[in-house]
């Protein structure tokens, strides 16, 4: 059984098609990377992934069970918020822009998901938390502020942050984008990491060496469709389709 599939995914809003029925296949413990330009439907099809938007139609199932919805004599019916909540927290979600609590130190973006959500006593939340700033590469930050943090600690922190939950499932959306040159590396040595490790992952970015590099598969999305996917070493030198030849172009 895949970890995530989603067949003929449709998402529009109003009389714009943001994704038009798209399939897509990913292996447990393998990585995929979106990519593709701008307004391509990449970080909306991440966001049905964990019910964060609503797909119009199709089939989204993560680990076998649908995304956001229960099947009862042929209708789909959708879940209560606390049962989505449950989902979504065997989801890590990584964004763009960190979404930590700035009010909160360190240690306490990462124990308070496993603390008010999966019921974990404190103590042992934060003895995790601590083990998982170590695998990120944060010793000695736990009592630092979001704000005393540079954008790529930022980031190693919302890494952290989900993995305490112990996700089945990592998406990223873009996860370096909002970074300075010089601090992408050290996120996507974490990430590179947590790939070694067999964490299902999904990746939404525009680093072709990381996605060269890591990914499994990749899915090159355009106006909503995918246009091309396979192996990386195919797909991004000899892309068969004229789009994605474009594309690369401009980014390679």
């Amino acid at each position: 059984m895949p970890m995530v599939e989603a067949k003929g995914v449709h998402k529009h809003y109003g009389a714009v098609e943001v994704l038009k029925f798209v399939d897509l296949t990913v292996a447990r413990g393998e990585v995929t990377c979106l990519i593709g330009p701008s307004g391509s439907g990449k970080s909306t099809l991440l966001r049905c992934i964990n019910h964060l938007e609503k797909h119009d139609a199709g089939e989204l199932r993560v680990d076998g069970e649908l995304v956001g919805y229960v099947e009862r004599g042929g209708k789909l019916y959708e879940l209560s918020d606390r049962q989505i909540c449950g989902e979504r927290a065997q989801i890590g979600m990584v964004f763009q822009r960190f979404n930590l609590f700035q009010h909160l130190t360190v240690l306490d973006n990462i124990t308070i998901g496993q603390v008010k959500v999966k019921g974990v006593d404190p103590d042992t939340a934060r003895v995790k938390a601590r083990e998982l700033l170590t695998r990120v590469g944060l010793d000695g930050k736990e009592k630092h502020y979001p704000s005393q943090l540079s954008g790529g600690q930022q980031q190693r922190v919302a890494i952290a942050r989900a993995l305490a939950m112990e996700p089945k499932l990592m998406l990223f959306d873009e996860p370096t984008s909002a970074l300075d040159p010089e601090l992408v590396g050290e996120v996507l040595d974490v990430m590179k990491d947590l790939a070694k490790s067999g964490m299902t992952m999904i990746v939404v970015t525009h680093e072709m060496n990381f996605a060269r590099e890591v990914a499994n598969t990749i899915y090159f999305l355009d106006q909503g469709v995918i246009e091309e996917s396979g192996d990386p070493r195919t797909v991004l030198t000899s892309p068969s389709s004229d789009r994605l030849k474009s594309f690369l172009s401009k980014v390679l």
